[in-house]
């Protein structure tokens, strides 16, 4: 009896974090195709805490403007969708990153500033400004190259974690996290006011390399929970 209700805690867990996802952040554009192709990289920061000029990954991107246009970014400044910025989720801020449309070889030069997209199957979030450039505004995403062109003074640790959900609702996010953390052992929630509204993100980790993370996120992937590696700031 005591197992039945153990796994139908967890099942009501699960559920949570799925509904709990779709408060987090969203983009007003098409859904990658689904070509099968997985991003790949290549480059100085497969499995390392720092990143080189040189570091190259291809996947899809995607683009953001409205309502997130004067909202704080992940870095602390204002987002202005009118300047060449982008975000990644593990790259460092201030890294000039060059993005290359693979779909028309149109190329666009942009700084990390902010933190995403949590969306599956992308990998950069361009700025308007950006995503005009490389005429990806009309499908939404698009095939594209990124190449580190500069880092500059490294300031992020180095260490990583797994995102795994974010919520409106600390009562919910504090649930996953107990779950989490009794079976993890590190597991930790993360205020972030974007300017509309706190949310309440979930995080487990960290680990001290970007392959450690992307070993827990496999296994955090297997019980169904929606993961994404993020570099952590100091």
């Amino acid at each position: 009896m005591a197992a039945m209700l153990t796994n139908k805690l967890f099942a009501c867990v699960l559920l949570l974090v799925l509904l709990g996802t779709a408060c987090g952040r969203r983009r007003t554009v098409a859904r990658a195709p689904s070509s099968g192709r997985q991003p790949s990289a290549s480059g100085g920061a497969r499995t390392g805490e720092t990143v080189r000029p040189g570091y190259t990954e291809t996947g899809y991107a995607s683009w953001y403007g409205d309502p997130y246009h004067g909202r704080r970014a992940a870095n602390g400044e204002v987002y202005d969708k009118n300047k060449l910025t982008a975000a990644h989720l593990t790259l460092p801020f201030g890294a000039w990153t060059k993005v290359t449309n693979l779909e028309n070889n149109q190329s666009v030069t942009v700084r990390i500033t902010d933190r995403g997209p949590f969306v599956k199957g992308r990998i950069i979030d361009l700025s308007l400004a950006a995503a005009r450039q490389i005429q990806m505004l009309g499908p939404g995403t698009a095939l594209v190259r990124v190449e580190v062109q500069s880092v500059g003074d490294q300031h992020a640790s180095g260490a990583f974690v797994v995102q795994v959900g974010a919520f409106r609702e600390r009562t919910t996010a504090e649930r996953l996290q107990q779950s989490l953390k009794a079976r993890y052992g590190g597991a930790f929630i993360e205020n972030y006011d974007r300017g509309d509204g706190v949310l309440y993100r979930v995080r487990v980790g960290p680990k001290p390399s970007l392959s450690g993370a992307r070993d827990l996120a496999a296994q955090l992937g297997n019980e169904n929970l929606p993961t994404f590696v993020v570099r952590l700031e100091n």
